[in-house]
Parts: structure tokens; sequence; C-alpha cells
């Protein structure tokens, strides 16, 4: 993903919130960096990259998760959305995967729970811990829908991670499809077009390592999720493979 943010690319990083006034006086606001920093979080974070690794899967860790948050936030942010709620979807697509610790199936149900109990105890008012539920256990494309913003912005976020970088052993793309779509993307960028209303999936594919149709074939549920994700925002999906728009 891109190393920098213009006015309409999405970056990797921290989120970089600023902190609102707590909607209730005198509570504490719990941000997005008190989340990640929680130790409770790392520990189920890399637990959950961990069982995964260990079944074969691409990386679920805190790359992932750290990337699928600050798009999710950038990308409320970019379409006018207030900073609570783009700052709630950051969390949200923090710990969007921590189910994966349990078990790859309804991951995101046994998550929204899991979040659920650490974000109690850090005293979450319940009104933003039911929006952070909402969108981790709807998150997969099998299972879930955007019902709210915050929903839907997790989903894009999630659902653009695509990159080389996921690979954890690049001679299983001789034998994973998966591996080697994802190894054969060089760059990737979600590029929300706010005057356009516009989302865009920005990709840059080496088809000596996979072909477009791979891509296809394995992560059509995926793009189309991500097409209901941003129609619920008021906006178009496309995808852009080496410069031709498929979409």
């Amino acid at each position: 993903m891109p190393s920098r943010t213009s006015s309409s690319r999405l970056a990797t990083g921290s989120p970089g919130i600023s902190a609102p006034a707590p909607s209730t006086p005198g509570a504490p606001l719990i941000t997005f960096d008190r989340v990640r920093d929680d130790a409770r979080v790392k520990v189920f974070v890399r637990g959950a990259d961990q069982a995964l690794a260990e079944i074969g899967y691409t990386e679920h860790g805190e790359r992932h998760v750290g990337l699928v948050a600050h798009i999710a936030y950038n990308t409320l942010k970019r379409l006018g959305h207030p900073e609570r709620e783009a700052e709630l979807a950051a969390i949200a697509g923090y710990l969007h995967d921590m189910g994966n610790a349990v078990n790859r199936e309804q991951h995101a149900q046994t998550g929204a729970v899991m979040a659920m109990q650490i974000l109690t105890a850090m005293g979450m008012p319940d009104l933003e811990i039911v929006s952070v539920m909402g969108a981790i256990g709807n998150h997969h494309e099998n299972d879930g829908a955007a019902i709210s913003p915050i929903a839907a912005a997790v989903i894009l976020a999630d659902k653009s991670d695509v990159h080389r970088t996921r690979v954890r052993n690049p001679e299983m793309i001789k034998f994973d499809i998966h591996d080697r779509v994802n190894y054969a993307v060089q760059k990737s960028f979600l590029n929300v077009d706010e005057s356009k209303k516009e989302i865009t999936l920005e990709l840059t594919l080496d088809p000596a390592i996979s072909q477009v149709m791979e891509y296809f074939e394995i992560f059509m549920t995926r793009m189309l999720a991500a097409r209901k994700a941003a129609t619920y925002l008021g906006t178009s999906f496309g995808l852009k493979v080496n410069g031709n728009r498929l979409t």
C-alpha cells in the first residue's frame, strides 16, 4: 500500500486520529491508540495471525489490521463522516480479525464478541461498542453486510489489502492460488475520490506471476462485497489493474 497520503489516496500507518471531546462528561474517550497499544489486544491479534499461519493462510497480523484500520478511517473522513465515527471504524478495523485465534470459521462473529469484552473492560459506551461489534461481525464477505458506515468502511479496507507482503512463503506461489495472486500484486491503492463519489481499488499486478483471471477466480465475492459497501456509502466501486479499469 502507498506510503503517503494525498487528497484521495489512502496510506499505511497509524490513523493519526485527534481525540474529540468525550460524549459523556468526565468519561474517558477510548481512542484508537489506546486500543492498538493495549496488551490484551496485542496478544489476541498476534495469536490470531499465528493460528492462520499454522493452517497456511496469508498474513493477518499487525501489518494487516493496522492497514485496515487506517484505510477505514480515511475512507469515512474523505467522504465527510464525523471524526468519532471514523475513529470507531479504525478501532473496528484493528480488531476485526481477532476471532481467527479461536477458529477461521465464523471468525467475524467470534471476534465481535471478543471485542465487546475488551472494549467493555476499557469503559467504552455501549452504543459505540454496538457499532464496533456490528462492523467486525459483518466484515467477512461470505456472511456479512454493510449495516452501517463503519461496517462499510471496514469491508472496503479489508478487501483492498491484496499485496505480496502478505505471502509468508514465496515458494507456495507454485501451488496455492491465493499466495500466487497476492504475490503478483506489487502495488495496491484504495483511491477515494470524494468529488466524483468513486472508490477504486488500483492494483499493479505482475502477469508473469498471476493472470488477472486468477484474481477474479478467488476474489469475486470480495469485490461484490466491496461494491455493496461502496454503494451503502453513496459511492460507486471500481477495479483498475495495470492502468486498465475493469469494473
